[in-house]
């Protein structure tokens, strides 16, 4: 009896040692795909004064891990991209970077900037709390994953914590 105790704990050792490494290679699939930025983005509506409501799209093998680049893919569409208007009140956002080689010029910053955990955390909320509705996660062939996600940004936060780290120049400072 205490042998077959010991095999099954053994098991159960081995299958979440397995899922640990799974889970680990799909981050890393991931972070690779959101080193090359591939994502899109939509409005979704006005968000509160200082923040725009954002749906992204992230790519990935685990629908899960999707949920987590999303957020900084928000973030970083609003940086680099900006987005188009539509529907849901939306009117078409420019980035606030101007530079198009930002993230270049400034590698480093942006790397520890983006890190899991790193600051743009600050700035982005999941609104529905990474429930995923059905029209949200398409399976594609290859690819894993389409993941939709309803994000905020507090983009005016974001350019005051920017222009305070010398990153972006204030809205004032060509006047």
């Amino acid at each position: 009896m205490k042998s077959l105790l010991q095999n099954y704990l053994l098991l159960l050792v081995f299958m979440a040692g397995f899922s640990t490494l799974a889970n680990g290679q799909a981050r890393k699939k991931a972070d690779k795909a959101t080193a090359k930025w591939e994502y899109e983005i939509e409005c979704m509506g006005t968000g509160t004064q200082g923040s725009y409501l954002i749906k992204v799209w992230s790519f990935s093998k685990k629908p899960h891990v999707a949920l987590e680049q999303a957020k900084k893919n928000a973030v970083h569409g609003v940086l680099f991209k900006g987005f188009t208007g539509g529907g849901n009140g939306c009117r078409s956002q420019k980035p606030l970077s101007s530079n198009p080689n930002l993230d270049q010029e400034k590698s480093g910053w942006f790397k520890d900037f983006f890190a899991d955990g790193g600051k743009y955390m600050k700035f982005v909320a999941l609104t529905n709390n990474g429930a995923v509705g059905p029209g949200d996660r398409i399976k594609i062939k290859k690819v894993g994953y389409k993941v939709g996600v309803i994000v905020s940004v507090r983009k005016d936060e974001l350019r005051k914590d920017l222009e305070n780290s010398g990153i972006l120049k204030g809205l004032s400072s060509g006047f």
